[in-house]
């Protein structure tokens, strides 16, 4: 009997060795137990280009049906947004999302979404691991029979979602903007939707392909290279944008083919929020977040608060309070006026509007915020190391923190959830355990690209 945990965000395990029809079917049937004990009647499922994803979502709606409870399921992939927002517009009670996000091909996922529209809280999420039974092996019954008997609803939550951006972008003014846009699908769950919306778009790697090309479909430069040579090839283009398997998280290029970091994307949702739509909230940001943003907010009034990594801990402030931005470093981020959820098509369009309706490049509006906060660049390493040497660097860190890594002279140390290494001139380094992959991530920010390499390997060598 395998145990399952969920990690950062979901229950994530390789396809055929520990994610299994039988897990999956114990997973669901935690699910549905932790339904019927919170007066819970009603799940929507939705699954994402992975391999079997289809399999799963069934799986996990005949047991939840089996349960007594009922089912929306979406037909064909749907991104992670999609099924959040469909929980909110059909007022269901959860939602169930078969999906490994950005991990490599050989795995599949199961994430859990509340009835708000955004990652389910950790305590919640804790109290379904308690109901997840040691096996499962009830009678199912079919879709058809879960169809006749008012347990099964077949929806469309692709076109659920388009209404909804319908509804709230300019869409015209995005439309008819003097550039053309890039848009890198890697393959995942967003290819449908940009291609509706964007039909101007040239498309890359949006055709249906659960290998994902032996690519972890995560929209970091290392990965994107063909998106940025594109651009580079094509003075027509003046943006860049491509989303993860599931479409929760974006990556971003300027008009010139050089990456943008979810730290840039985000003081430029701050600064269109704030200073254009004239909106007002609180600032919410996880611990490996450019503290640019902390500079940001101060400068409009605004709270800033940092929580711990994971998109949840950031949709649990958004369900309490009022908060006009919310991100963190991987990718996720969120603004007020949508679902308390990150969206990768959603920020993707909130950009593309900015620049629309400024009629400035994505370099020009960078411009316009580093005049307010300065220059920086970022970079992230993901080091693969053996288990026993990554524990040994946490050890370090936790009970003798580094003093100086290389000629860098640490200032002070945070540890909200990781290591943080402050180092002066606006430079830190920070170092944090995967809570989903087998890896050491070595997070790095300096005034420019050579000293933040130069920063991550003094912080290397120094680990060794």
């Amino acid at each position: 009997m395998t145990k399952i945990k969920f990690g950062t965000d979901g229950w994530r395990a390789i396809i055929a060795q520990e994610y299994t029809v039988d897990n999956v079917k114990r997973v669901a049937a935690g699910t549905a137990r932790w339904m019927k004990n919170n007066n819970a009647e009603q799940v929507v499922i939705g699954h994402d280009t992975r391999f079997a994803g289809e399999l799963f979502a069934e799986t996990s709606a005949r047991v939840i049906g089996a349960h007594g409870l009922k089912v929306r399921l979406a037909k064909g992939y749907v991104s992670t947004p999609m099924v959040s927002l469909g929980v909110v517009k059909t007022d269901s009670d959860l939602g169930v999302v078969i999906t490994a996000s950005h991990n490599p091909p050989s795995y599949n996922g199961y994430k859990l979404k509340s009835k708000l529209g955004g990652p389910m809280v950790p305590a919640q999420i804790t109290e379904v691991e308690n109901e997840i039974p040691e096996s499962f092996d009830q009678e199912l019954p079919t879709l058809q029979e879960m169809e006749e008997k008012g347990l099964l609803e077949y929806v469309d939550l692709e076109q659920l979602y388009l209404d909804h951006v319908e509804a709230n972008f300019d869409l015209d003014t995005i439309r008819s903007a003097k550039f053309k846009i890039a848009y890198d699908a890697m393959y995942g769950a967003g290819q449908n939707a940009m291609r509706r919306l964007l039909p101007d778009a040239v498309l890359l790697h949006c055709s249906y392909n659960p290998s994902f090309m032996g690519q972890a479909p995560e929209p970091i430069h290392r990965n994107l290279g063909e998106l940025s040579e594109l651009i580079k090839n094509d003075p027509s283009i003046g943006l860049g944008i491509a989303n993860d398997g599931d479409a929760d998280r974006i990556g971003m290029y300027d008009e010139e083919g050089a990456f943008v970091d979810s730290h840039h994307i985000l003081l430029l949702l701050l600064y269109y929020m704030y200073e254009h739509k004239k909106q007002q909230g609180k600032v919410v940001i996880t611990f490996s977040v450019t503290d640019k943003m902390k500079q940001l907010a101060e400068q409009y009034g605004l709270e800033c608060e940092v929580t711990k990594i994971g998109f949840k801990y950031i949709a649990e402030i958004m369900a309490e309070e009022e908060v006009i931005v919310g991100g963190e470093e991987s990718g996720g981020l969120a603004v007020s006026g949508h679902i308390p959820e990150r969206d990768g098509i959603w920020i993707g369009l909130m950009i593309l509007e900015f620049m629309a309706k400024t009629g400035k490049s994505l370099r020009q509006l960078i411009q316009e915020v580093y005049e307010k906060v300065g220059p920086f660049s970022f970079d992230r390493d993901d080091l693969h190391i053996a288990e026993e040497k990554k524990q040994a660097i946490i050890k370090t860190c936790k009970e003798s923190p580094y003093e100086q890594l290389g000629e860098y002279k640490v200032e002070k140390v945070e540890s909200i959830d990781g290591f943080k290494f402050y180092l002066g001139n606006g430079s830190w380094v920070m170092v944090r355990p995967s809570g989903t992959e087998p890896v050491l991530r070595v997070y790095a920010q300096a005034p420019n690209e050579a000293e933040v390499r130069k920063i991550l390997d003094a912080a290397h060598k120094t680990m060794q």
